[in-house]
């Protein structure tokens, strides 16, 4: 989604403080989220999720960003200093860790709610008019302006994104608004078996994507009211929301592309299969999501590496690759690639075939491999003359994880045991 140039909401993301709730544990994602946050998660060639939100307040003009962590932060945090310290903390701009550190309780967050609870001096201390709260672990395009622009506009206590999704895609699987006709929610419902439809759109209903906008001290009002409650979850999606739709302004904010209408790209990556798909989608020749659109660029760390390098073109081995993307250190050697994407500092040797494949920064593949429609985490060392993805049986008996899709992932830890057991 393309900046808006109005004033005005440059003047309404100026007066807003974002909260990106990077604490997941990511446990549909198994071994790649063993030691890091999902947040943390490569993705797209030379990301990580969080960039994406991240990029997201950048691009939209909101500079006062705290990010929430608590499971396995310290790549995420390591992250954080190293790619996102240009901000000019002098005129009020920063991204700061907010980790967890019982500020108002003996426990660590509990959960949504709780972790902005336990930050509220911090909030109140920057004296923002609007609270936006973001989920840490999508990837999507969104210019959060023209979301505060509606807000304020409907003169609304809270706001919740949401995207159109088939009724029979969100049963059972999102929280879904149901909304009148000038969409202010009237009910909500996490995960229904039947979710309500939109009026005047049938077959599709609304769910919420994770972000929520708030006025401020209506904000602080809700958590402390919730905190008093002792039956509560702390959760925003079963606790605040339910508590507030009836007695005051809370609107759903429909995520549309504004020059088309369109539903603009969105995706949670929170499991292998997904996770896998989305990294495909780039690699085709016009992907839903550009990475190289340069009106909403996406940031991140990015390390100082020499260009990729292709080498030797005889009949027996050729440096190759199609369909694929391919980033800065990665070495390929005699062998090719087709429909793949290869993170930093990435090499594959001589008479190895990698097909459809996502391989993370600093993993080495041997000579005469075979790889099909695998995960490779960083670091990892693929053994010469090993194949993975072409049998189920002997990929699980190898130690490898496959998915239900037949995606299977490759960690140090496994290949650290099939090394000690003996390849099979």
């Amino acid at each position: 989604m393309l900046r808006n140039a109005n004033g005005h909401i440059g003047s309404l993301t100026e007066d807003t403080y974002a909260v990106i709730l990077a604490g997941g544990r990511g446990s549909r994602l198994f071994e790649l989220t063993k030691w890091r946050a999902k947040p943390a998660v490569y993705f797209g060639g030379k990301f990580r999720i969080i960039d994406f939100p991240l990029s997201n307040c950048l691009n939209s003009g909101i500079h006062r960003v705290g990010i929430a962590t608590q499971y396995k932060s310290h790549s995420l945090i390591r992250h954080i200093n190293r790619g996102w310290g240009r901000f000019k903390v002098d005129l009020s701009e920063f991204v700061e860790i907010l980790p967890a550190s019982q500020r108002h309780s003996e426990d660590w967050y509990v959960g949504t709610a709780d972790a902005i609870y336990q930050n509220l001096d911090i909030i109140r201390s920057e004296r923002p008019k609007y609270v936006l709260i973001l989920s840490g672990d999508h990837v999507y395009r969104m210019d959060y302006g023209l979301l505060i622009a509606e807000h304020v506009a409907n003169n609304a206590d809270m706001t919740v994104c949401c995207l159109e999704v088939p009724t029979e895609e969100a049963a059972g699987s999102f929280g879904v608004m149901t909304v009148n006709t000038d969409n202010r929610v009237i009910a909500f419902d996490e995960k229904p078996a039947l979710p309500s439809e939109i009026p005047g759109k049938a077959g599709l209903c609304l769910a919420s994507m994770g972000n929520y906008l708030f006025n401020t001290e209506f904000l602080f009002e809700q958590l402390k009211k919730d905190c008093a409650n002792e039956g509560s979850s702390r959760d925003f999606g079963h606790d605040i929301i339910p508590s507030v739709i009836h007695d005051h302004n809370v609107f759903a904010f429909s995520f549309k592309d504004p020059n088309s209408a369109n539903q603009p790209y969105w995706r949670d990556v929170g499991t292998l299969d997904s996770f896998w798909e989305a990294n495909m989608e780039l690699v085709e020749p016009k992907p839903q999501f550009d990475l190289y659109d340069k009106s909403w660029p996406m940031w991140t760390y990015q390390e100082q590496l020499p260009p990729a390098k292709f080498i030797f073109d005889n009949a027996q081995r050729r440096g190759t690759a199609l369909d694929s993307t391919v980033s800065g250190g990665c070495i390929i050697s005699g062998s090719t690639i087709r429909k793949s994407l290869l993170y930093s500092n990435v090499h594959t040797h001589s008479y190895s075939l990698i097909e459809q494949s996502v391989l993370m920064p600093g993993s080495d593949v041997g000579e005469h491999c075979k790889l099909l429609r695998v995960i490779v985490d960083s670091k990892c060392h693929i053994p010469a003359g090993l194949t993975i993805g072409y049998d189920r049986e002997q990929d699980i008996a190898n130690g490898f994880r496959v998915s239900e899709k037949g995606i299977t992932l490759v960690t140090r830890d496994m290949l650290k045991a099939l090394a000690k057991d003996g390849l099979k």
